[in-house]
């Protein structure tokens, strides 16, 4: 699955709420460091933090897909993959 088909999925209910508080805080952050006045720099780190915290809430939180969209064979794939690589079955 390439990253575009995964974008286009469905993305859970939980997700997608986390996605909007992440929107939100990247949001107010970058509100806050664009702003006209001189702030303090404590207010300035936290608002840099929040921005980088939203932003990558919201990526995150795009890329999950609902389970039954998973490929099954993929993931036993995937096993067989990891296993050659460790030796271990």
């Amino acid at each position: 699955m390439t990253i575009v088909e995964r974008y286009k999925k469905p993305t859970p209910k939980f997700f997608r709420v986390l996605r909007n508080i992440g929107l939100a805080l990247a949001t107010a952050g970058g509100a806050i460091l664009t702003a006209p006045i001189s702030l303090p720099a404590t207010l300035i780190t936290i608002a840099t933090y929040a921005t980088v915290a939203g932003t990558v809430a919201t990526a995150v939180s795009q890329a999950v897909v609902k389970g039954d969209d998973v490929n099954e064979s993929d993931t036993i794939l995937e096993t067989k993959e990891k296993d050659s690589v460790t030796g271990m079955e």
